[in-house]
């Protein structure tokens, strides 16, 4: 399985983007897929994530209200929509999928098995 991250880029404070995160090979042993991100200096932290489905989604405290997950199977691609984007937003944004079934544990970055090359987004004033 590979996963293409692309949508990043520079905006404004209170600006929008999409991220998308596109899976190709073996897309029907993914289940859930999420969204990661690193800012310089810091630990890459949950951003929020959904099953397989589409019907579960989980969000970061830091990002709820302002960013939404989604997913198109059709398509074996998910999407992280970014509202009223703020400073703090500026990171390297990594989609990630894994094999396991099941709808655990997923703000955990090493439950993972695949990764994105990263996307880089940022916020200025």
């Amino acid at each position: 399985v590979q996963l293409q991250a692309s949508g990043g880029g520079s905006v404004q404070a209170g600006g929008s983007l999409r991220l998308s995160c596109a899976a190709s090979g073996r897309t029907g042993s993914i289940y859930d897929m999420a969204w990661f991100r690193q800012a310089p200096g810091k630990e890459r932290d949950f951003v929020a994530a959904v099953s397989r489905g589409g019907v579960l989604t989980s969000h970061a405290d830091s990002v709820k209200g302002r960013f939404t997950v989604s997913r198109d199977g059709a398509k074996n691609t998910a999407y992280l929509q970014m509202n009223s984007l703020k400073l703090e937003d500026t990171a390297v944004y990594y989609c990630a999928a894994r094999r396991s079934p099941g709808y655990s544990g997923v703000r955990n970055p090493r439950g993972y098995d695949y990764w994105g090359q990263g996307t880089l987004v940022t916020v200025s004033s």
